[in-house]
Parts: C-alpha cells; structure tokens; sequence
C-alpha cells in the first residue's frame, strides 16, 4: 500500500523498533467509497456472526469517517475501548473526532476525551448487530456523542430482512 501511494511509512530509529503508517490523501478519497460499499454490506447482508466468524471491529470504526452522517451542531472526541480478555493483551482504543460536522479517526487514547465506550469485541459486536443490545457496553459522558456514534454504525433492519417480513 505504501508503493501504492496509499500510505506513508515513517520509521524511527528506537529500541524496540516502531514504524508509523499513515494514511495518504488519495487512500482518505477512498474513505466515502469504502464507506459505501460498508453501508451496502449492512443493508443487505450483516446480521448475527456465525458461530466461529470473526469479526474485526476495529474495521468498522475505521470506516467512521465515511459511515457517520452527524449534525454540524455536534463536537466533541469519543474514545472507543475494545478490551481483551487476556491479563497480557492490551486493550485497543480508538478515538472520533466529531468537528462541524467532520468525523476524523485515530487508534489511540485521549485524557481529555469529551465521552467513553468501552466493552469486550464480543459486546461491540452485539451492540452493533441489526436491533442489537448495547448492555454489554460501558457508556459515559456526553450521551448525544455516544448514541449518535453509535446509531450511526449500526445498521438498520435489512432490506432483505424488511423484504422477509
């Protein structure tokens, strides 16, 4: 993706060794289709994993950017928190930015966050699933970021579904 032009790769000279990649201009312009080919996949096909299907969260909050239609009256940054079970697994956070109506992504944390979700990749896929249940997840602060964050990723019923009934 790099020879692409699709990232940037920046490398520091540290112990132990760590590499940055950062998204280009031309893959951000990818975001809207992405998006939409997302929003097509939860219309027509997403519902409750089969047992054993894996599914990577992080995937959908990286689609944020292009998923999210919020009010320009909305600000604010929503610190996401998928938690791993193991003692030694270290929890992955991602944090959305939600500006005049921009919604901008980056996987990491933030003090100062206006709102929190948390809960285990089980939990978020249960909360993000057609008619699911957001029990499972730890929800504070500004509760008009957090249901419009998360009303924004979770599909409605199907079409399919609407179509069934």
């Amino acid at each position: 993706m790099v020879a692409d032009g699709l990232l940037t790769r920046q490398r520091y000279r540290e112990v132990p060794p760590r590499v940055d990649y950062e998204l280009t201009e031309r893959a951000r312009d990818l975001i809207p289709v992405l998006a939409a080919l997302a929003r097509w996949g939860y219309e027509w096909s997403w519902t409750e994993p089969r047992r054993g299907e894996a599914i990577d969260i992080g995937a959908v909050f990286r689609l944020a950017p292009g998923l999210l239609t919020l009010p320009k009256s909305l600000k604010g940054s929503l610190e996401l928190n998928v938690q791993q079970r193991s003692k030694d697994g270290e929890d992955r956070v991602y944090l959305i930015t939600v500006k005049r109506g921009e919604v901008t992504l980056e996987e990491r944390a933030d003090a100062d966050a206006t709102a929190r979700i948390a809960g285990t990749e089980r939990a978020w896929v249960d909360a993000l699933v057609p008619e699911g249940s957001r029990d499972g997840l730890e929800i504070s602060g500004d509760a008009r970021l957090t249901d419009a964050v998360l009303d924004g990723l979770t599909p409605v019923v199907t079409r399919a579904e609407a179509a069934a009934a």
